[in-house]
């Protein structure tokens, strides 16, 4: 991928190039905006390493109108990107083990019947006309037969690969060291390979997020959560449908493998976030605390030696660890095999072809931040996705868009905004998956 490296001014600066910066870098450019986007590589985090899917199916009421339109936009993404990346419209299927489960899912049914979709809930023995041979006893689930799945890697690229048909620029391995500022508003960055000019800088930073919106003085409470997923070898075609069940979640691709997943289960890798921040996360984690595995480890001891005075994580908090590999958790890489083995028992016996983990920066009612940060003009947040902001990053990024455009987004996003945190306004999750 070509990347220009020379531009020193900028209409806007987009910090990150996941799914939500590409996609942003790829509507401004279209719009004639000179686009500059820093950050280690395309895609380097959670637009690389997630599950792939794409579901308005059990989302909190406010993403409602946005997934709406993502999933609009979804339909005919290869066609306007001119890339294959795997767009598969087969539906989403969300398991219950037992009654309680099935009665949550029941409860967001009315949100399904505001925004119109055909959400059905399934008795058990409705679940094989959706997903063939399915085992497990479970007593039924909750299906949408309009959502999908997509390749992460490959559609992070070609959203960058359009920015960069349109004029944008991307710097690989060139992280952001500061945002600097003149009279209450954003003046351009300080890169480790120099200072662009930009009255607009874009956070789409992902998990990096909190720590650079805390070098300009502004307090984004975000949790950071590892998640592991697995690429399974491939087998002849089962469900085009993605599923997601209470021990694994998994998706066939094209080429008959399975990406897995634990079904929920994730990693909490304890840093000094993680205590700073308590207060916000504490009645999530507690409410959720089957779902959590809490690790004290090398993440705590390097958050706290980045804490200290004249360290160079501290100098320069996007430089510090710019790829994060994290380990995966082997042990859940076994059972959401073992799990899918037990769910389709026809499957011929699998192996594991690849797996990782990544970083998944979640905010404390589980909706993103978008919108400009009103103590600084110019500063644009496009972050806190919460775990599914991969299916959102096409309208994600075309919302930022029209604000930095048109001065205003086509969709209602004041739900999103980011002194929701400083005003108190932040509500109890209303997602049920």
């Amino acid at each position: 991928m070509v990347m220009e490296a020379r531009a020193r001014e900028a209409d806007v600066v987009v910090v990150g190039a996941g799914i939500v910066g590409c996609a942003t870098a790829y509507f401004l450019a279209r719009r004639g905006m000179r686009v500059v986007v820093e950050r280690g590589r395309v895609p380097g985090e959670q637009s690389r390493k997630n599950w792939g899917f794409v579901r308005q199916q059990g989302r909190d009421p406010l993403e409602m109108p946005l997934m709406l339109e993502a999933n609009r936009m979804w339909r005919g993404l290869e066609r306007e990107l001119g890339a294959d990346i795997e767009w598969i419209q087969g539906g989403n299927l969300a398991l219950a083990a037992d009654e309680t489960r099935m009665a949550r899912f029941e409860q967001w049914l009315p949100v399904a019947r505001e925004f119109g979709l055909p959400t059905r809930l399934l008795r058990a023995h409705e679940l094989n006309a959706v997903v063939p041979g399915l085992a497990g006893g479970f007593v039924g689930g909750m299906h949408t037969p309009g959502d999908g799945h997509a390749d992460p890697e490959k559609t992070t690229d070609a959203f960058a690969r359009a920015a960069l048909a349109h004029g944008a620029s991307l710097r690989f391995a060139c992280a952001v060291q500061r945002v600097t500022t003149r009279a209450g508003a954003v003046d351009g960055v300080v890169t480790e390979h120099g200072e662009i000019r930009a009255p607009t800088v874009v956070c789409a930073a992902g998990a990096w997020s909190s720590r650079l919106a805390r070098t300009l003085g502004l307090a984004l409470p975000q949790r950071w959560v590892r998640g592991t997923v697995a690429r399974t070898t491939p087998v002849p075609a089962v469900t085009a449908c993605a599923v997601w069940g209470p021990g694994v979640a998994f998706r066939q691709r094209r080429d008959g493998s399975f990406t897995i997943a634990a079904g929920g289960a994730l990693d909490h890798d304890v840093t000094l976030d993680s205590l700073r921040q308590l207060r916000f996360f504490l009645p999530n984690f507690w409410k959720n605390k089957a779902m959590f595995r809490f690790h004290i480890g090398r993440p705590l001891l390097a958050s706290l030696a980045a804490a200290l005075p004249g360290s160079a994580a501290r100098r320069q908090p996007l430089v510090w660890d710019r790829d994060l590999e994290p380990p995966p958790n082997p042990a859940k890489v076994r059972r959401s095999l073992a799990e899918l083995q037990r769910l389709l028992p026809a499957l011929p016996p699998l192996g594991i072809a690849s797996r990782w983990a990544g970083y998944i920066d979640a905010a404390p009612d589980l909706v993103p931040v978008l919108g400009e940060a009103p103590q600084l003009r110019g500063f644009v947040f496009a972050t806190g996705f919460s775990g599914h902001g991969f299916a959102m990053g096409p309208i994600a990024g075309r919302l930022v868009s029209e604000l930095i455009v048109d001065g205003k987004p086509s969709l209602d996003i004041s739900g999103f905004r980011f002194s929701r945190f400083a005003e108190g306004a932040i509500g109890r999750p209303r997602n049920v998956l």
